[in-house]
Parts: C-alpha cells; structure tokens; sequence
C-alpha cells in the first residue's frame, strides 16, 4: 500500500491496510475551494453522534493516548517492535487525532481525516481515491491490521511503483497497540476482546444479557 504522508491541509474538504509505503510530502496542496461542485447536505447531529461514540470506543481501547505530543508519542514507540501503534489527538488544529506507528525507520505518524462521518488515513497516494473510509478509528485500525490490507497493498504497489516513490516511501505495519501507561484495559474488557475475536456474532452466544450488552458496547477485536 502506498501512503505519503501530506503537510497539513483542511480536513472537512479532504475526503488505508496495515502494510503500506509511507512517502513524506512537504509540499502545499492546492486549494479546490474555487471548483464548482454540488453542495454537500451536512447534518450536525449526525456528526456530533458519530464523534460522540468515536471517543467512546477510543476511551475504551486502552491505547488512544490523549493530548500527547508527536515526540512523547514517538519516544513511546522509539524501543517497540515494528508495527506497533498508538492513537493521539492531532496537534494541528484542523486535524482530531493521528496514527502514531513505529516503522522500520523509526516512529513516525500520520493524520487521520474525518469528511462525512468517516474516517481514512491522510494521503497523497497514487491510490488515494481506493482508499477505504470507516465509520470509526476503531474499525479503520482493526481494517489495517486484518487480511483486508494485502488488496489495497497491491493495488497501491502497481500506482505507485516509480523509483522516486519507492526511495522515499518505508513499509507501514499495523500489528500491536501500545497501551497508554494510566489507561491499562480491565479484566473484563481483555475479556470481551476475547471473545470479539473468536466470533463475529456474539449475540449468538448463550451470555446472560447484562454481559452480551458490555460485549456489544465495543464490537471490535483490538
């Protein structure tokens, strides 16, 4: 999967796989704010829902870090395995939070877009417009971190195979959330993460009604 990684640009008019090729980007982004198009319909209470339960699920993760800085968040990475990651919110204004992921060169981190109540990995990929966009951060790491990841890596692989790519680009892998040190997850949440991850239909299991509910508030495998 190719990604490189932009300089910051407005997140609402912006519109993803475990393994991809991270480029640095340093140059500005034209504005289309001049183009022509159809108004987009925007509902706030939809938007606020979805922000609302978004940090939710991130609160109950065990590795969504807060306001932490890039180099507290890298310094966190610095001595970790590849591919193991944390999520932190944005410190660009336009921005909510971001990917902090230790790479084979070392942590780096990328901005994660929100545009019509979804959320996808900021990118000036070759393959940007396949890129997927979910519904929460949740569901997108869980995404780059499952098999789902090898499609988009060979569709990224054949946009953006060109030297210069290549030689600016390091293999991104998602495989282990680094907890946050004061939010260690309770035996009850590990609990539930077991069970998430043998079945993708809890509500089929014979649990007494209290504990399929406490399974259900976080459906998520990581």
């Amino acid at each position: 999967m190719i990604l490189c990684v932009p300089g910051p640009r407005p997140l609402l008019p912006a519109s993803a796989s475990p393994d991809l090729l991270l480029g640095m980007r340093t140059e500005n982004v034209p504005s289309n704010s001049c183009l022509q198009s159809a108004p987009l319909f925007w509902d706030p209470a939809k938007d606020l829902q979805t922000i609302a339960s978004n940090f939710c699920y991130l609160e109950n993760s065990g590795w969504y870090w807060g306001a932490v800085t890039a180099a507290q968040a890298h310094a966190a990475l610095q001595e970790a395995s590849e591919g193991a990651f944390l999520i932190r919110d944005s410190s660009h204004p336009m921005y909510m939070l971001t990917l902090s992921v230790r790479t084979v060169r070392g942590p780096t981190s990328i901005r994660i877009q929100y545009k019509g109540s979804r959320f996808l990995l900021d990118s000036s990929s070759p393959a940007r417009p396949s890129l997927s966009s979910f519904p929460n951060v949740l569901s997108l790491v869980q995404h780059y971190m499952g098999p789902e990841r090898h499609v988009e890596e060979e569709k990224a692989e054949e946009k953006g195979n060109s030297k210069s790519t290549q030689e600016s680009s390091v293999v991104l892998k998602l495989k282990r959330a680094v907890y946050k040190p004061q939010g260690l997850p309770s035996l009850q949440h590990l609990t539930r993460l077991v069970i998430n991850k043998q079945t993708d239909c809890p509500e089929l299991l014979p649990l007494p009604g209290p504990l399929l509910r406490y399974v259900q508030d976080y459906p998520f495998k990581v």
